[in-house]
């Protein structure tokens, strides 16, 4: 890669919190794994592990080649989904909080990847 090409490539903060959303379910994994012992709690931070990491490495991934506004506004969604879906189980496990924004969360995902697909079309 040139210098100039290295020039051109702008950072991207989606697929920073793609990395920083899969670095924390490792930690919410092994929490839940080892840390946990009420039944209900574990499964709620695994499931919150699972579509954090799912999440994160799509969002890192996809984030750097991403330039039309259709892709932008569909990753967009997927990393507020995430935070809401997961972040609300996670909050339930370790603070009781209420659930109430996970299935916000779950549909802002679906709307995210059905605009990913939509936009995959169109390119």
């Amino acid at each position: 890669m040139s210098l100039h090409d290295r020039r051109q490539r702008k950072p991207s903060a989606l697929a920073a919190l793609g990395a920083a959303l899969a670095a924390v379910a490792v930690g919410l994994s092994a929490y839940a794994s080892h840390g946990v012992a009420d039944a209900h709690a574990q499964s709620n931070l695994q499931t919150a592990a699972l579509f954090a990491f799912g999440h994160g490495i799509a969002l890192a991934a996809l984030a750097a080649g991403t330039a039309r506004r259709l892709g932008r506004l569909a990753l967009l969604l997927l990393a507020l989904g995430t935070l809401l879906f997961a972040g609300s189980l996670a909050g339930n496990a370790l603070w009781g909080w209420p659930t109430r924004l996970a299935p916000f969360g779950g549909t802002t995902l679906m709307l995210g990847w059905l605009l990913w697909a939509a936009d995959a079309l169109r390119r």
